[in-house]
């Protein structure tokens, strides 16, 4: 406690008073943002984003600080960003973090924050079924070409997206983001389709919204944002912050909002363009003398001669003027070269060699703590640490300390030069310190999931920096392998990758890695890449053995088939295996391309092998589980899906797979609980929820199946199939005109939906409304002409009325549709098989012919006949209870892909069966 008996006072906050106390000059700049805050919001005077830029060293962030102190002390509610951040979101959250810290939470952006990461995450790897689109075949519709094209006129606001925007196909980029938002739209809410694609649309006005009312509960109602290390984080913060406060994309911007950033460049004029009204710049130069006259004298240092040589040594750069000024006798005897005589006079003024060693040897590490510090510095004493932090260009940055770069550079160079040898030794030492702390924190950790794990990330990042430093050419290899592993984690690590990467080419002065470290940067430019650009690059010039190879086309197949190229994503797998015909994640991934694009036995195939290989991979068996339960084989997917949760995947799309499959099987009952235990996991499962709604309806909850179809509704309130099932099941407890409601709600979301019209038929026709029901089925066909399920039931209501010749023709042309003629041969082939005790055989066929014809009474006759025979008593109740659901007919038709069977738009098991 303190003297008073109030909080006890941190060494930090002493130092930052100190500090405080010492700051000189910039008069200007300070009055200038101290009179705006002054002025009422709509004064046309008023700015609302300040621009401090200027060379390094010449106090930019010095600056900074002394403008949130003004605010804070206004009452301001404020919140500061520097380089420890890698994308928008990491920006926001640290602001949040930071108003947490001032007595003030952001609730509703925190957990929109928490589930965006959680969302993201999912979404890495989604896979769903071949036909879970949302669109008929032929291409994406238009307005997902026109949001797809937009999206790319939205890329130049991302520095250097502009020239890949030019050469980006809007077509192709058209239909991976269609494919994407069907993919998305069946295993997310609509709100988190858009949460994952676009976030900062979504995150961006919850986070101003709260930020402005935690303001105003302050009492205060202004909020000061600042945004240091620009000309590193300005590659992602730019584009958002220029848009928000030109365009309504991110929401309205508090009133009392006023933005400082500050960078080594003055701002984007063309990107700022539709708002340089509201920007103030502020150019930072060197002291005037009168300045650096003013902090010396503040320091006592008045004797002319001393006071003339620090003002030649320091060229009058603040953080200089500051050193020097802390050290006054290092300024005798003049040389001609200001940064690296500062530095070494700084030193030369140390009498005790251990700190002059200590200063040089603690440049070296990007940021230090005092176990880092331990192993850069022999601290016999322990007071070393201590010390140098209270030193003038020592900075803290999220409770490390780190040089200011105008300092480490020249301690750098002069290490660098000065000592070659202990430079080596010296990285190497730490690389090695680094090493040990990373194998440490790998402990207990999935190999696979390193990346994954932050520690670990950010020790490996350090260890990596240290040894190209040490060695750059002898290093580089490894350290561009290492881009492929942050890679799969996702593009803020791949960029905090790639950021190292240049920091060691300027570190150890070596052309080779800046160049690799800005071309990384640039292939990351455009988020929605996610890592194919970079992979690309690190493919055609990494020089990379053959186990890397096989990574790289790994990881780019996995992100190519989650931005929607299937075909691309299909020819890295095959160039991976060609080079490695055993590697089992690439036979994973393979055979997950091959379940998306429809090839169930080549997928089966690719799966089998790689759990020759690895017998127990949990995501492996419930990727091939899906395959057999897609494929109609229901036993096997739930043995698969078995041992994937037996081998610790729990996790809601397998559950909910393996449900949908015990569905199928008639054990309805377990296929509740696996249901409701994916939901637990995932409540927002509208895939589970539909599923779960089937099986309830079948124990005859329709309570409960009515229950979760509104919440699937509220999920995803644009999806016409969901009040189609609404409506089966209010047709299916013979409430036909709540049915006929349902139905034609859907149609209002889609007027195509053909199986809706077919289904509001039904229910029309059970309504009486028979006149109704034959104008529904006839639209129907006149949309889908196979659509040979209509055609039957239309034939039905014919015949009924008296218009046999109608009813024949009608019969006539369901039975010439191809799949009814494939499922009349395949039902025959299974009887047959089933009559001659190949039972198996028989399944099989019977399977199939169900698959192109749901509702195929031969088939479903034959298969409960063979189910039975095989001992399969509740496989052969399901299949009693779909036939006794089937209207009855004389000829034997065939639905076609909107037949309510078994809801063909959302027949996937959800989310990542990656697993690598």
């Amino acid at each position: 406690m303190n003297a008073s008996g109030g909080r006890r006072t941190s060494l930090r906050e002493v130092i930052e008073a100190r500090r405080s106390a010492e700051f000189v000059g910039r008069d200007a700049e300070l009055a200038r943002y101290a009179q705006n805050s002054g002025m009422p919001v709509d004064d046309r005077r008023r700015r609302f984003v300040f621009h401090v830029h200027g060379t390094a060293g010449v106090g930019k962030t010095s600056l900074v600080h002394r403008l949130k102190e003004a605010a804070v002390t206004r009452g301001a509610l404020t919140g500061y960003v520097d380089d420890s951040v890698n994308s928008v979101p990491d920006a926001m959250a640290a602001i949040s973090a930071e108003v947490t810290r001032q007595g003030r939470r952001l609730k509703e952006f925190d957990r929109m924050l928490a589930t965006y990461r959680q969302r993201r995450h999912e979404a890495a790897s989604l896979v769903d079924d071949p036909d879970r689109t949302l669109t008929a075949q032929g291409g994406p519709p238009a307005s997902h070409l026109l949001a797809a094209r937009a999206g790319l006129i939205a890329l130049s606001l991302v520095p250097g997206a502009g020239p890949i925007a030019g050469a980006v196909d809007p077509a192709q980029v058209a239909e991976g983001t269609a494919k994407m938002k069907a993919r998305l739209s069946s295993h997310f809410r609509q709100d988190d389709v858009q949460l994952v694609m676009d976030p900062l649309p979504v995150l961006s006005p919850l986070f101003f919204d709260e930020l402005e009312q935690a303001a105003a509960d302050s009492g205060c109602g202004e909020i000061a944002l600042f945004f240091d290390t620009y000309e590193r984080t300005g590659a992602f913060l730019d584009s958002w912050l220029a848009t928000l406060f030109a365009a309504r994309r991110y929401g309205e911007p508090p009133a009392g909002l006023v933005v400082t950033t500050a960078g080594r460049r003055p701002l984007d004029r063309a990107r700022w363009a539709d708002s340089i009204d509201l920007v103030a710049e502020m150019p930072l130069r060197p002291f005037t003398e009168d300045e650096a006259r003013e902090l010396l004298t503040a320091r006592g240092i008045v004797d002319e001669p001393v006071v003339r040589e620090v003002l030649r040594l320091s060229g009058r750069l603040p953080v200089l003027v500051s050193m020097l000024a802390a050290h006054p006798d290092t300024a005798a005897g003049a040389v001609d070269d200001p940064s690296s005589t500062a530095v070494e006079r700084f030193l030369s003024g140390e009498q005790d060699p251990v700190h002059r060693a200590a200063a040089l040897d603690a440049a070296l590490p990007r940021k230090l703590d005092e176990d880092v510090f331990a192993e850069a510095v022999d601290d016999e004493s322990g007071t070393l640490f201590a010390w140098l932090r209270d030193m003038p260009f020592v900075d803290e940055r999220v409770g490390l300390a780190a040089y200011h770069d105008v300092v480490r550079t020249p301690m750098l160079r002069l290490r660098r030069t000065g000592s070659p040898q202990r430079w080596i030794a010296s990285h190497e030492r730490l690389a090695a310190a680094f090493a040990r702390w990373a194998a440490t924190a790998a402990a207990g950790v999935d190999p696979r999931r390193l990346w994954s794990a932050e520690n670990w990330r950010e020790l490996r990042l350090e260890e990596t920096y240290h040894r190209l430093c040490a060695r750059p050419r002898p290093s580089l290899a490894a350290a561009l392998r290492d881009g492929i592993g942050a890679c799969r984690e996702g593009t803020a690590a791949a960029r905090a990758w790639a950021r190292m990467l240049a920091q060691a080419g300027e570190d150890a002065d070596t052309d080779l890695l800046r160049g690799w470290g800005r071309d990384c940067l640039a292939a990351l430019a455009d988020e929605s890449r996610l890592g194919i650009d970079l992979l690309a690059l690190l493919l055609a010039r990494a020089e990379l053995d053959v186990a890397g190879r096989v990574e790289a086309l790994v990881v780019r197949a996995r992100d190519l088939h989650n931005s929607g190229d299937y075909e691309a994503s299909l020819a890295d797998a095959h160039r991976a295996l060609s080079l490695d015909p055993d590697h089992a994640p690439a036979l994973h991934g393979r055979g997950r391309t091959l379940r998306r694009l429809g090839d169930l036995d080549a997928a089966l195939a690719d799966l089998d092998r790689a759990l020759e290989l690895e017998p127990h991979f949990g995501w492996t068996l419930a990727e091939r589980g899906e395959v057999h339960r897609l494929a109609g084989r229901y036993e096997e997917a739930v043995a698969d899906l078995d041992g994937a949760v037996a081998a610790g995947l729990d996790h809601h799309w397998p559950l909910a797979s393996r449900g949908h499959a015990l569905l199928r099987l008639g054990r309805t009952v377990e296929a509740l609980a696996d249901l409701d235990r994916a939901l637990e996991r995932k409540p927002d499962y509208v895939w589970a929820l539909l599923r779960r709604a089937r099986a309830r309806g079948r124990q005859g909850d329709f309570t409960g199946a009515l229950a979760d179809l509104t919440r699937a509704g509220e999920l995803a309130p644009d999806h016409p199939w969901i009040a189609g099932e609404r409506g089966d099941t209010y047709r299916f407890a013979g409430r036909h005109e709540e049915a006929v409601a349902e139905y034609t709600r859907a149609l209002e979301l889609d007027p195509a939906y053909a199986w809706a019209l077919g289904s509001r038929a039904m229910a029309l026709e059970g309504a009486g409304r028979s006149q109704e029901a034959l104008a529904d089925l006839t639209r129907a066909l006149e949309l889908e002409p196979d659509y040979a399920w209509a055609l039957l039931r239309r034939a039905e209501i014919r015949a009924r009325q008296g218009d046999t010749a109608g009813a024949r023709a009608d019969v006539g042309r369901a039975e010439a549709t191809a799949g009814s003629r494939e499922a009349r041969a395949l039902a025959a082939s299974g009887g047959a098989h089933a009559l001659a005790g190949r039972h198996e055989e028989a399944l099989a066929d019977l399977d199939r012919a169900l698959r192109l014809a749901p509702g195929h009474r031969p088939a479903l006759w034959s298969r409960v006949g063979t189910n039975l025979a095989l001992g399969r008593t509740q496989q052969a109740l399901a299949d009693l209870a779909e036939l006794g659901r089937l209207p009855r007919t004389e000829s034997e038709g065939s639905p076609q892909a909107y037949r309510p069977v078994d809801l063909p738009r959302w027949t996937g098991g959800g989310a990542d069966s990656a697993g690598y």
